[in-house]
């Protein structure tokens, strides 16, 4: 077996019917790490000129030693248990990355370490590639250990939605009665979902700028998403859901809701006070507070819907979330809601139509993406984990990130340059 350059549609032909296959190792993925400096390669482990193995492999050079650093995203694509297969990719790789000047090729493989459930559990009996793992360590590469927090360069840890042609009727019977709740609600409130065209990006941006703001992280500049749209949107890979609000729809739909329910309790009270009707008294009276205390509601929520639309217009845009869609999977890459509207809870709208669109389309699974490995209530973190968690689904676990070093000594050279360069870039921010 022979590792070779692949052209980009040899390498397309491959990668694409390959299981493990994801948005990150893709000619458009590629492209977009093009301009921040990472030159790519297709290279393939050919069996009598059958693909058998193959990687998108990303090269950068590293500050100061100029030397190169290698990550394949996701990669590789290769069965991992196949310690033989593996081995000899493992040794190709080594003799081609040298030759290109890098120090060491960083993997984090799109594969799960072992099954675990909706609760985080280990699924007894389940499946896993404790075997892929080890396989790894013993060919040399460096194991960077299962982390529980985000702390890598993708995450270990995500939730998931297995679709797998099931209805939407099926996968909702899966969602928490909390979420089919407040989606039923954000309904009934005129709250929709749509596709962004590109001169809305600047919305998209300031949404997820005031996301940064409240969650404490640095949002990127319009132009890094410019640059997502450009290299990602025309293929079908990314798309930018909003969830808005009609204001007025919502104010029709309030005042509706009153006039039947003001209705309701006259009817009531005719019926009962001229005998037209034997009601239970006890029943009777709790089912004029029931009306009386919605009535009062409705007219301060009517009086509340005025005020957005004093100061805010007829719509306005709640929330959004940028998604990639690539392979078996939509996975949900990150977004953000407006600080001044959170009580709609947009986010589960749109993390829906994201759903919905799985659906439709036929995709395997639905990926919220990151969470974290630690379950316990005290992990800050953990409200993310149980939002996700309430639309069903189960918790994925990969088997993490690995260095496949090629010179010790320049490898050494490049983590103290790492810690130095990251050093330096936090005391210029600050």
């Amino acid at each position: 077996m022979q590792l070779t350059i692949l052209n980009k549609d040899e390498f397309k032909k491959f990668a694409d019917k390959h299981p493990q296959i994801t948005f990150h190792q893709t000619e458009e993925w590629a492209n977009l790490k093009k301009i921040n400096g990472w030159d790519s390669y297709y290279v393939g482990l050919k069996d009598n000129d059958k693909v058998v193995a193959g990687a998108l492999l990303l090269a950068k050079n590293v500050p100061i030693i100029k030397k190169k650093m290698f990550y394949s995203p996701r990669g590789f694509l290769i069965d991992y248990n196949n310690y033989d297969l593996l081995k000899e990719f493992t040794i190709e790789l080594k003799k081609f990355v040298k030759e290109k000047g890098g120090i060491f090729v960083k993997i984090d493989p799109y594969v799960e370490y072992q099954e675990r459930d909706n609760d985080g559990n280990i699924v007894e009996d389940g499946y896993n590639n404790k075997e892929s793992v080890e396989n790894l360590k013993k060919l040399g590469y460096k194991f960077h250990g299962f982390n529980l927090m985000q702390d890598t360069l993708q995450p270990r840890w995500m939730h998931v939605i297995e679709i797998n042609g099931r209805t939407e009727e099926e996968v909702q019977a899966d969602m928490e009665s909390k979420t089919r709740q407040i989606l039923r609600k954000n309904e009934k409130s005129c709250i929709t979902t749509r596709e962004i065209t590109r001169d809305e990006l600047p919305v998209f941006k300031s949404i997820m700028e005031h996301t940064g703001d409240r969650r404490d992280f640095i949002d990127r500049p319009l132009s890094y998403y410019e640059g997502m749209w450009d290299n990602l949107h025309d293929s079908g890979i990314l798309k930018i859901l909003i969830g808005e609000i009609d204001f007025n729809k919502y104010l029709e739909n309030t005042k509706l809701e009153l006039e039947e329910t003001e209705k309701a309790l006259k009817d009531r009270i005719y019926k009962h006070d001229n005998n037209i009707l034997q009601m239970n008294e006890k029943k009777y009276e709790s089912s004029n507070k029931l009306d009386k205390d919605n009535i009062e509601r409705l007219n301060k929520q009517i009086d509340k819907i005025n005020e957005y639309i004093k100061e805010y217009g007829e719509k306005k845009v709640l929330g959004t979330i940028l998604f990639l869609i690539y392979g078996n999977e939509v996975l949900s890459l990150f977004g953000g809601t407006d600080d001044n509207l959170m009580q709609f809870q947009s986010a589960y709208s749109v993390h829906y139509a994201g759903v919905k669109y799985a659906i439709d389309n036929h995709y395997k699974r639905y990926n919220f993406y990151g969470i974290t490995g630690d379950f316990r209530k005290e992990n800050p973190l953990f409200g993310l984990y149980l939002f996700k968690k309430s639309f069903g689904g189960h918790v994925v676990e990969l088997i993490g990130e690995y260095d496949l070093i090629i010179s010790k000594f320049w490898y050494r050279m490049y983590k103290i340059t790492f810690s130095l360069y990251h050093g330096l870039k936090k005391i210029v921010k600050k």
